[in-house]
């Protein structure tokens, strides 16, 4: 069993780094595809040209980034409750997708609108991302009976 549990643990690392990872890339291919939205001008406004959009997307991330906790801790009371370690990938998973959606959402601002404080929306995807990092308490909580 404590075999399966580390081979259980390295799985959820290795997902969470590849979308961590993403992430990044995301960054990239916004810098060399639009280069212009990395030039800063603190003179425009905040919100840019587009302020309801901006606060939407501002809303819908922020939104996104508490339901990354709740259906993480979700999934894990399942897994727990059901002693099942796959559930705390699918966990995992979703959390991370929930704050890669964020920095997509600020993928769009760059492209679609060229507003310039995109990266704010990486930021709180990567941070919540970061705030996800797979724990093997959790792994070894769903793969014993208590």
């Amino acid at each position: 069993m404590s075999q399966n549990v580390e081979q259980s643990y390295k799985t959820l690392m290795l997902i969470w780094f590849a979308l961590l990872a993403s992430q990044i890339m995301f960054l990239v291919v916004i810098f060399f595809a639009k280069p212009e939205v990395f030039r800063f001008d603190f003179g425009k406004p905040l919100f840019g040209e587009n302020a309801v959009m901006v606060l939407a997307f501002a809303a819908l991330a922020i939104t996104n980034f508490a339901l990354s906790f709740i259906m993480k801790k979700r999934a894990f009371d399942q897994a727990i409750e059901k002693q099942e370690i796959s559930y705390v990938q699918t966990g995992l998973i979703l959390a991370c997708a929930f704050c890669e959606s964020i920095s997509l959402l600020g993928m769009v601002l760059a492209f679609a609108f060229s507003y310039q404080y995109f990266f704010l929306w990486f930021a709180l995807g990567i941070l919540g991302i970061l705030l996800h990092f797979p724990r093997r308490d959790d792994v070894i909580a769903a793969s014993y009976k208590k």
